[in-house]
């Protein structure tokens, strides 16, 4: 297992490999693991990565991206998804969306974009251009998992010739 601090701590409270704590050693059995999401977040994971949990990883991988995997080929285009659903699109969701990305840099263009019979948290697209990657780059990084109207949102990275073009359906 090694010497991570909760496994030290585990084993001064009689943790030991193969048992669990607790009376009737019922309870953990294999010390926490943190792992890092984003520059101040991380998610607890029970136990070790072993082959069952490598699949159930790997299953999660398809589901969610992770911001290492999104933050490797960065462009000035900016994709948020989930924000609203379907036919949820008003006049105001642009200009705010717009006014909020400011913070980040200098954005060119926010262009909305609904996908018929989509799932409800694909249907709707947001682009943002940035002038410059690094702002995409802070938008991606803050935006990704934040909370909007009671939906997590998911934000990525979107082909800038693509977007030029108004190719706005490709697959993600």
């Amino acid at each position: 297992m090694g010497g991570t601090v909760a496994h030290k701590i585990m084993q001064k409270c009689g943790f030991r490999e193969v048992q669990g704590l607790g009376k009737q050693e019922q309870r953990l059995s294999t010390a926490l693991l943190v792992e890092k999401t984003s520059k101040q977040g991380g998610k607890i994971i029970v136990g070790d990565t072993t082959e069952k949990g490598e699949s159930q990883n790997a299953s999660k991988k398809s589901d969610s991206n992770p911001l290492t995997e999104i933050l490797k080929c960065p462009t000035e285009v900016v994709l948020l998804r989930n924000m609203v659903g379907a036919g949820e699109v008003d006049e105001d969701l642009e200009v705010e969306t717009k006014e909020e990305c400011e913070n980040y840099g200098k954005v060119g263009k926010c262009v909305i974009f609904e996908i018929p019979g989509a799932p409800d948290d694909e249907a709707v697209r947001i682009f943002l251009e940035f002038e410059r990657v690094e702002s995409a780059i802070k938008a991606v990084v803050d935006l990704n998992g934040r909370y909007f109207g009671g939906r997590v949102v998911k934000a990525c990275f979107y082909n800038l010739d693509q977007f030029k073009v108004l190719d706005l359906a490709e697959q993600v």
